[in-house]
């Protein structure tokens, strides 16, 4: 793979695999806008689009870095133990599953301790909590699953496409349409309590996934991404209703 290699512009196929991954990594970066989303909400109400354009761009970064290092992502691949674990079997350890790991413990226990918050903690003050987290240790957070995310976009993108190019290209279409709406998405999340709990739960089923991937045990991304649509769809239902519901009479003069 060479990055100065332009010859893929006269292959249909390297176009329909553009469009393809361009398509892919959207729907990857799913799970980078809910995090995202999750997190600066708890920074001050005026730097949140800042943070969240910032968090986005740390991504691209990360996915361009991992891209250039694909030599050193395939060797993440070899296999450094193979351990026998009960109810698992044998579980062969890699630097990806180590990476995986990482991150899926640490989105489980992050995403947890948010909903806590939400469902069992101290009463909710917008000028309150919203302080305590820096903008800072906000983007580290985001900078450390950015690592997690990239990684399994990098490793669909080589799957995908032969030409770093492309790969680098769809990429960064992705990011733009994603830099795009972010603020639209996180805003609508932090209207709607209903829909951060979703998200909040949606995070710790990805880290429960991550998890699951990590030790061996592969589980359809389309199963996950159904689940999630599914219920969004049904919480837009539910918020429509309660919406309707909630409309005050409207009373007619009486014709007499």
């Amino acid at each position: 793979m060479d990055w100065l290699d332009f010859s893929w512009t006269s292959e249909p196929s390297a176009w329909v695999a553009l469009a393809a991954l361009s398509a892919m990594e959207i729907v990857l970066g799913i799970d980078n806008i809910v995090f995202i989303s999750i997190l600066t909400g708890k920074v001050p109400e005026e730097d949140r689009p800042r943070a969240r354009r910032l968090g986005l761009i740390l991504a691209l970064v990360t996915r361009l870095m991992l891209l250039v290092s694909i030599k050193w992502i395939m060797g993440l691949e070899q296999v450094l133990a193979a351990p026998s674990i009960p109810f698992v079997g044998v579980w062969e350890i890699t630097g990806k599953s180590l990476i995986l790991l990482f991150g899926g413990l640490f989105l489980i226990g992050k995403a947890t301790t948010e909903l806590w918050e939400k469902l069992e903690g101290p009463a909710h003050d917008p000028h309150g909590p919203a302080g305590t987290t820096t903008f800072t240790a906000v983007l580290i957070q985001i900078a450390l699953l950015d690592v997690v995310f990239s990684l399994d976009s990098v490793i669909t993108a080589v799957g995908m496409a032969k030409h770093l190019m492309v790969m680098a290209i769809a990429m960064i279409a992705a990011m733009i349409v994603m830099l795009i709406f972010v603020n639209k998405i996180s805003d609508f999340i932090e209207r709607h309590p209903s829909m951060k709990i979703l998200a909040l739960s949606f995070l710790i089923l990805i880290g429960v996934m991550l998890t699951a991937e990590a030790t061996g045990q592969h589980v359809g991304k389309g199963y996950i991404y159904s689940a999630m649509s599914f219920s969004i769809l049904v919480e837009l239902l539910n918020m429509r209703f309660r919406k309707h519901a909630a409309a005050p009479v409207d009373l007619h003069d009486d014709p007499a």
